[in-house]
């Protein structure tokens, strides 16, 4: 496997982590992008923004344009994921107590 489809699977498991861990399951990119920082998965807002898009193309999260941020929400599929009962080709699986 090539570095940058490990690097994507993990900035996507981590944007998936940070929405379940918000209230609501939802937050602007740049909350985003601040949560996947403190778990050590750091990105650029661009880099934070083509993954929502990717992660909505999966129907895992929704997102909408406000003002100059995209607003992401966790959707059933995506807390799945997080949860480890669904699995999604591009996105790290959990390992075994993670």
């Amino acid at each position: 496997m090539a570095l940058t489809d490990i690097k994507n699977e993990h900035q996507r498991r981590s944007i998936l982590t940070a929405l379940a861990a918000m209230v609501g399951f939802g937050a602007n990119h740049s909350m985003v992008r601040d949560t996947c920082a403190s778990f050590g998965v750091e990105m650029g807002s661009d880099t934070v923004k083509t993954q929502l898009y990717w992660l909505e193309e999966q129907g895992l999260i929704s997102v909408k344009i406000q003002g100059n941020y995209l607003l992401a929400e966790l959707k059933s599929r995506g807390q799945d994921v997080v949860d480890g009962l669904t699995f999604v080709p591009g996105i790290k699986r959990p390992r075994a107590g993670e």
